[in-house]
């Protein structure tokens, strides 16, 4: 049935609304030179020169493994992601909807700890003496303007809010005070669940002010270290942030992750980041779980608390990060950064570039422009010269369009303005194609042969010369796409399925819309 004349329409049509719907379906994705993007360049941060030109390099391989992973999985097509020298990384992200997340995911250097949680004993029983290292840190002079701070919202809204569990730590820590003595850092806690207390909102900037001066690092009990939690908790009006007492030193951080997915958390609805261990992470969190059921351990990343679960068996290589009523988005990005791994030092943007909109506008409009002008013209010379054989390359030309474009699409390729040039460059190669047919013909027909059998001739005597250039070619491109990066493998992925198509256009249809017309109209000579 195939090699009728019926056949061969019936395969032209099937290959034609194939492409058709793929494009109409998916269209063709653009690239950063055409619809705009951002383009960055990202090297390893190192102000104080400490890093070994060999560990920098280092550090900027791991980190280009890394960057590929986080890009990768942010949705954009086709980024351009390469190593540009030894130390400097080229980002070119096309169609980015969201500059300022992207950055910020690129540059994370996320940091994965396990830490025990410890019960608040001990930290009441320094807060006099931590209270007292505030005081001589700052001055006198820092608390004189007012007995209260401004945040505190009175004992009466405690008690109704919290009860017993919302009394502040003051009692148990002015055991050991003057009369009178001021207590900064007291005054702005309050009693939470085990292993935690309660900062307002408010107060968390000045909490964490005390926090990071060295006298009071130094007068927290040896071995314990307070993070507060990511995100605020409200209790009744008042939003507050929970102050974790942790174990200083954790037993498990992130290297030993190897997945992370976000998702949620059906039975109590509830945004949650599920993570995967490595064996040997596996074993550490199972024997550390075991000796501490009942207990909490919090999961940490970069110096605040995501959560804190209380250990009811032992866990050893899967385990939830629960996140509440987060935006899922957040959980994804968070489980992005976790999946990817943490940097081995920061990046810093050394470079940076953005393709407005217009720009990208422009670019495709000349392009569309040249493409158009271009196929024109050949559409001319062509329709001129050979004449009734031009219009029959012209309609294999059309499908030819219609193929590159769909294939473009079925690939989910992206086109870019060096893609444009190799598409225009296959417009090329189809033509001549028709034209080694052609000559051939006329050579057949020159010596006398009949319609039927110039055209037979003529495409059986031309086949190898176009096999030979377009097999070459091909190859070309190949080469280009395995080794090369960005714009020129664009070029090479549009320039081989344009060579693909104008073959298939060149020998298959062009030679159908011959046999249709000789078999209907049976003609002694052929315009050509």
């Amino acid at each position: 049935m195939f090699g009728t004349l019926k056949g061969r329409f019936l395969i032209i049509f099937v290959v034609v609304a194939a492409a058709g719907w793929l494009l109409y379906s998916r269209g063709v994705k653009y690239g950063l030179d055409l619809q705009g993007g951002m383009h960055l360049a990202l090297e390893v941060s190192d102000p104080q020169r400490t890093l070994t030109p060999e560990a920098r390099a280092d550090a900027t391989d791991r980190a280009l493994k890394i960057i590929r992973t986080r890009v990768d999985q942010f949705g954009v097509e086709e980024p351009l992601i390469q190593k540009v020298g030894a130390d400097r990384i080229i980002v070119e992200l096309a169609g980015i909807t969201e500059p300022e997340r992207a950055k910020e995911i690129l540059q994370q250097t996320a940091f994965l700890e396990f830490q025990l949680v410890l019960p608040t004993t001990e930290v009441v029983q320094a807060l006099t003496r931590i209270d007292r290292a505030i005081v001589n840190a700052l001055g006198e002079e820092a608390f004189a303007a007012a007995e209260e701070p401004a945040g505190r919202q009175g004992e009466a809204i405690q008690e109704l809010l919290f009860g017993a569990a919302g009394d502040t730590v003051e009692g148990a820590a002015a055991e050991g005070a003057a009369p009178g003595e001021r207590r900064p850092l007291t005054e702005l806690l309050m009693e939470g669940g085990a292993g935690e207390f309660l900062v307002a909102e408010e107060d968390v900037p000045t909490v964490q002010r005390f926090l990071a001066l060295p006298e009071v690092k130094q007068a927290l009990p040896r071995g314990v270290e307070l993070l507060f939690g990511a995100t605020p908790e409200g209790r009744g009006a008042q939003l507050y942030r929970v102050l974790y007492v942790l174990q200083e030193r954790p037993f498990l951080t992130g290297e030993h992750l190897e997945d992370a997915q976000a998702g949620r958390n059906q039975q109590y609805n509830e945004t949650v980041v599920t993570f995967q261990l490595s064996r040997q992470g596996g074993r550490i969190f199972g024997r550390v779980t075991s000796q501490h059921i009942r207990d909490r351990i919090a999961i940490v990343l970069d110096g605040e608390v995501y959560s804190a679960p209380v250990v009811q068996s032992e866990i050893t290589t899967r385990g939830e990060i629960q996140m509440g009523q987060a935006p899922l988005e957040e959980a994804r990005d968070l489980a992005l950064v976790l999946r990817a791994g943490a940097l081995p030092a920061p990046l810093e943007i050394v470079e940076e570039r953005t393709v407005g909109p217009s720009l990208g506008a422009d670019s495709v409009r000349d392009g569309k422009i040249a493409g158009v002008v271009g196929v024109l013209f050949v559409i001319l010379m062509v329709g001129l010269y050979y004449k009734l054989a031009g219009l029959f390359a012209i309609g294999g030309l059309i499908v030819y369009v219609l193929l590159t474009l769909g294939g473009l699409a079925a690939l989910n390729a992206t086109l870019t303005a060096p893609g444009i040039a190799g598409l225009i460059l296959s417009i090329g190669m189809a033509i001549d194609a028709n034209v080694l047919i052609f000559e051939r013909m006329r050579e057949e027909l020159a010596l006398g042969r009949t319609v039927r059998t110039a055209v037979d001739e003529g495409f059986k005597n031309a086949m190898s010369a176009i096999v030979d250039s377009n097999l070459t070619t091909l190859i070309t491109a190949l080469i280009l796409f395995q080794v090369g990066t960005g714009p020129v493998r664009g070029f090479a992925v549009t320039l081989s399925i344009g060579i693909l198509a104008s073959f298939f256009t060149a020998v298959y249809i062009t030679r159908t819309f011959f046999l249709a017309y000789i078999g209907k109209r049976a003609p002694s000579t052929l315009s050509i």
